[in-house]
């Protein structure tokens, strides 16, 4: 059974997406064993218990709570761990001891709009005030560099001429599901390698 981890700060619609895929059957021989979550008011704990996952809620008022999650993470050994609206940075360490097995769903084609300052509707509002006509979203391997691992897989949607930062949003949230779907089982396929920024499919 190939193992997931999710970590996520908010609503965790993606979270309910890869929920949704494994119970019918679009990603097979996988399951979530665990959800980490830094945000009491997260509707993604409710979703969580719905659907009978294992929670834990990490005060991340607290200096230590990135030795608290990489002490459960390395219970759970996971195969993959996923964030999903995870709203702080991994520190180096603990992308160094699962190298290529942390993946993160950002709200943009990277490498544009991405990096530190670069979420939520933020990301949404610099792209229409930038004129682009195209905007989507990316899964990319997490790396020490803020949003510039290895891109799985892009997703495309219009920018129209009255776009709002909410109605693009809601564009791309529809992309992201299907996107974030396809390339967990990508991974879970291991039909793939990796060439610099490139995750070449096999």
């Amino acid at each position: 059974m190939y193992n997931i981890v999710v970590l996520a700060s908010g609503n965790g619609s993606n979270f309910q997406a890869v929920i949704d895929a494994i119970d019918n059957g679009v990603i097979n021989n996988a399951g979530i064993s665990k959800l980490i979550c830094n945000n009491k008011r997260a509707y993604v704990l409710q979703r969580a218990r719905e659907n009978g996952i294992a929670s834990v809620l990490v005060d991340t008022k607290k200096g230590d709570y990135n030795s608290i999650i990489s002490t459960i993470l390395s219970a759970e050994n996971p195969d993959l761990i996923l964030l999903d609206g995870y709203m702080r940075i991994i520190p180096d360490y603990i992308i160094d001891a699962y190298p290529f097995k942390i993946i993160n769903l950002h709200p943009s084609l990277l490498p544009a709009f991405g990096g530190v300052g670069y979420y939520g509707s933020r990301v949404h509002e610099a792209v229409i005030n930038s004129g682009t006509r195209y905007s989507g979203c990316t899964v990319h391997f997490t790396t020490k560099d803020v949003d510039n691992g290895p891109i799985i897989d892009q997703r495309v949607v219009e920018v129209c001429d009255h776009e709002t930062p909410e109605s693009l949003e809601k564009k791309i949230h529809e992309e992201e599901h299907k996107s974030l779907v396809f390339s967990i089982n990508l991974l879970i396929t291991k039909r793939y390698s990796i060439k610099g920024k490139r995750v070449i499919r096999e």
